[in-house]
Parts: structure tokens; sequence; C-alpha cells
């Protein structure tokens, strides 16, 4: 006699269920470890998201650097202001520089939600001249 489709399931799902006894050891183990950001000891002052540019000299062109949140920190102890901006996925930094009373920012020309200013940068690990464009998603932002 043929069984009818719901008893076979019926079996399937007990055999899926059965407690074989066998112990399985994890085949890798991994260790727990702390990740340090560098913004431990400072407050944030704005968060927001939005995408970056960076002038290309050479190509007399703009660039995307990235896209994530650019934060303002403030550090606790030395008070001094950095922008920080990081990329979404992989959160490498992307622009990383002290907020200095000099820092010019102007408005870009042609867009209202578009941010342009000039920084010693160390977002590649040395100190650079660069010129950035931001552009945030709304103009409240």
């Amino acid at each position: 006699a043929s069984k009818r489709p719901e008893e076979e399931e019926e079996e399937d799902s007990k055999a899926e269920e059965e407690d074989t006894g066998a112990q399985v050891a994890p085949i890798v183990k991994l260790q727990e470890i702390v990740v340090t950001t560098g913004e431990e000891n400072e407050d944030v002052l704005l968060d927001l998201k939005s995408k970056l540019y960076r002038y290309d000299q050479e190509g007399k062109q703009w660039k995307e650097r990235g896209v994530g949140n650019v934060k303002l920190l403030k550090h606790q102890k030395s008070g001094k202001v950095r922008l920080v901006m990081r990329q979404n996925k992989t959160l490498k930094i992307c622009a990383n520089h002290l907020v200095l009373p000099t820092l010019k920012i102007q408005e870009h020309h042609g867009s209202d939600k578009s941010c342009v200013w000039h920084a010693a940068d160390f977002a590649d690990g040395e100190l650079k001249e660069e010129t950035f464009a931001i552009r945030f998603a709304s103009l409240e932002s």
C-alpha cells in the first residue's frame, strides 16, 4: 500500500527531529577582540549621513571619496574638534582633520545641500592639503 503525502511529510519531519546523540565540536575557536576606534574619548557634536568628494588637482575634477556618516567629535580633555567620516560598509576613514577657527566652509555653487572647504587631512595616513565637498541628503541637514 502506498502512503499518502501527508504521512510521508510526518515521517520526514520525525527523522529531522531525531537526536542522534552525536557531539559536534566547533571547527574553529574564535576569541573576542576589543576594537578601538580612536573615538572613545570624544563626544559626538554632529552625526549626519552624507556623500564626500575630494577635488583632484591633476585631473581638475571632483572625485567621490565615500558615502557614510560625517561626525564632528569634540575631545573630552583638550576640547579640540575634528571631522571624521567613515565609509558605510567598510568603515574605512575617508576624512579625518581638525576643525580649526581658520576653516572656512562655503556653500557649493549650484547646490544648497552641498558645502566646500579646504583642510589638512590625515585620512590616508599622511597629512596633506585637500579640498572637500560634501552633499547632505536634505536641506535641513
